[in-house]
């Protein structure tokens, strides 16, 4: 699978170890973060107060891994480091915009 992220699906893509991995929030990832992470929407909320956390995010995007393979949550929280939280912001966004509204 490409690191090529599809915005039309609802994807958005991170760099892990010099990689681009694609991110796609399924039915089945988000139900596996919410029971990691607690309710979706109480996430959803947190983030737009500026008060998600670190871990939380890591979290979130190691869950809408396309194609995990071995990759850790730990290498996910580095990628975010690397690449600071910036660079986390639009993934992030495209993210909870798929879990708020869907696809359209």
């Amino acid at each position: 699978m490409s690191g090529i992220a599809n915005p039309v699906r609802g994807e958005a893509s991170i760099v892990i170890a010099g990689r681009a991995r694609v991110l796609r929030p399924s039915f089945a990832s988000l139900v596996a973060a919410e029971e990691e992470l607690g309710p979706l929407f109480a996430l959803v909320e947190r983030a737009g107060e500026g008060r998600l956390r670190l871990h939380e995010l890591a979290i979130l995007f190691w869950h809408c891994l396309v194609d995990r393979g071995e990759t850790t949550q730990e290498q996910v929280g580095e990628a975010v480091l690397t690449g600071g939280l910036a660079q986390s912001a639009k993934p992030l966004r495209a993210l909870l915009s798929q879990i708020l509204q869907g696809s359209q």
